[in-house]
């Protein structure tokens, strides 16, 4: 069996529980490695280096322009094994190879935007009606906690990794326990860079062994989490104990909104991609598609007909648009939920396991027509390829509808009147709205929700003062005494 090891301090190490659990191909249910089960004791020993690292050694005296060089070797790094990099990613999630390789890339990309940024961060001068100067500094928070999901496990934490290193933090990162093995691999290179010891720590395992005591440790001064709603609420309560900063990226029910008028051949390819693109396994997926009902019945049969043509495959196949959902634990979530829509809806495509495969975590592309807003599969997450249609008269009900949702993480509309079309991006409760497009998400650009899907922001020039303090310095000019007594 392949042991892969856990990154603490600048070496490779086991769990201090000598415990190890099992990482899946799900394509195939396979066991393809084995990675330690972390526990406190281990949080508290990657805490502990990269504690150590940030006040003493050569982290503090490396320079925003020594930073942002190191993440310009990083991102060579990715580029020179991004073909490995790219399989071993789509074998551990089960996305397509192609999507594979476009996320590795898009990391590359992500740490190159940061290197250049790291020489950016920016005081200000503060005009006082004193004789003094007023200086406002920005400094890194300190020791950062950082949870990934398993839908983009490279990406993911390169959106985190980035923006704090240039930023002068260190980090204690923990991968989602299904997905470990790319970024464990890259953490191979980190000493060859010149990345000091404990500035980066990878502490793999689960939520109660290792990502709780991330959260609740007393010399972790900031964690950033992607996940679910559930899950960022206990990460809020735990770290209001110590008052540590807090970044979420939480869930989403995204509403996907097309107006008669769209570009009818493009509306069913933006549908489609929204809700399908790696197995729906998105946060910020288009799984409620709200359509105006002059165009309803025409789109929902191009939608139900075109979804029929998606090839499902092995991962590594370059032919194949969906794989299997990352885990046999997400696939009986996605299973249930169509079971549910078919009580709730019109089922109009897919709805169950497609029979041509003996193993692995597939589930066919489901569509439900006719649904009601209020229904189950319209209000929960279910993070896989399950679309919600639903039929809207007019500008002001597609608003209310788009809006009747507990989550704000992103928006659609497809419209070629763009004054109506910037009025619904105005009136939509989301942090992400795209027009005549789904999906596009670039480094230079800021990522995050309203309500329950989180708050804070990921990506651009925004993304490196998550991990920045804020300090007034005062300089009193004048050399009179203060006089008070």
């Amino acid at each position: 069996m392949n042991r892969v090891r856990m990154y603490i301090d600048g070496d490779f190490v086991e769990s201090s529980s000598d415990a190890w659990f099992p990482v899946y191909d799900p394509s195939t249910e396979e066991i393809i490695a084995e990675v330690p089960d972390g526990n406190p004791a281990d949080v508290d020993r990657a805490a502990r280096a990269a504690r150590a690292a940030f006040d003493k050694g050569p982290w503090p005296q490396t320079t925003a322009q020594d930073r942002g060089r190191l993440l310009f070797k990083l991102a060579e790094c990715i580029r020179q094994q991004a073909a490995e990099l790219a399989e071993l990613e789509s074998r551990n999630c089960g996305k397509p190879i192609v999507e594979a390789e476009y996320d590795v890339n898009d990391t590359a990309t992500c740490f190159e935007y940061y290197g250049g940024l790291a020489t950016k961060v920016l005081g200000s001068v503060n005009p006082v009606p004193d004789n003094a100067l007023s200086l406002t500094l920005k400094e890194p928070v300190g020791v950062a906690g950082q949870i990934i999901p398993w839908n983009y496990p490279l990406a993911m934490a390169a959106w985190k990794l980035a923006p704090a290193l240039a930023a002068g933090c260190t980090c204690v990162l923990k991968p989602a326990e299904q997905t470990p093995l790319s970024i464990l691999q890259l953490a191979k290179s980190f000493e060859e860079i010149g990345f000091p010891k404990g500035v980066i720590n990878i502490v793999t395992g689960f939520g109660e062994g290792a990502g709780s005591p991330i959260v609740a440790h007393p010399l972790v001064d900031k964690i950033a989490f992607t996940g679910s709603s559930a899950v960022g609420k206990l990460i809020l309560r735990s770290a209001a104990d110590s008052i540590k900063r807090v970044t979420l990226e939480l869930g989403g029910k995204s509403p996907n909104i097309f107006f008669a008028d769209a570009d009818f051949d493009a509306a069913i390819d933006g549908a489609l991609f929204g809700i399908f693109v790696n197995q729906g396994e998105v946060c910020s997926a288009g799984s409620r598609i709200l359509i105006e009902k002059s165009i309803y019945s025409k789109f929902v049969d191009a939608m139900a007909a075109k979804a029929k043509t998606i090839k499902l495959g092995p991962p590594l196949d370059r032919s194949t648009k969906m794989g299997p959902l990352v885990s046999k634990e997400q696939y009986e979530r996605v299973r249930s939920y169509q079971e549910i829509g078919k009580g709730e809806a019109k089922l109009v495509s897919g709805g169950g396991r497609p029979q041509s495969f003996a193993k692995g975590y597939y589930v066919e592309p489901t569509i439900f027509a006719d649904v009601d807003n209020n229904a189950r599969i319209a209000r929960e997450e279910v993070f896989g390829p399950v679309a919600t249609l639903i039929p809207f008269e007019g500008e002001s009900e597609a608003i209310r509808i788009a809006n009747d949702t507990p989550y704000g993480l992103a928006a659609a509309v497809w419209s070629r009147d763009i004054f109506r079309a910037l009025r619904v991006v105005k009136a939509v409760r989301a942090g992400v709205v795209w027009v005549n497009h789904m999906q596009p998400t670039y480094v230079e650009a800021p990522w995050g929700g309203y309500k329950q899907s989180g708050f804070g922001r990921e990506l651009g020039p925004g993304g490196i003062d998550e991990y920045l303090e804020t300090k007034q310095v005062h300089i009193n000019l004048n050399e009179q005494p203060i006089g008070w007594y």
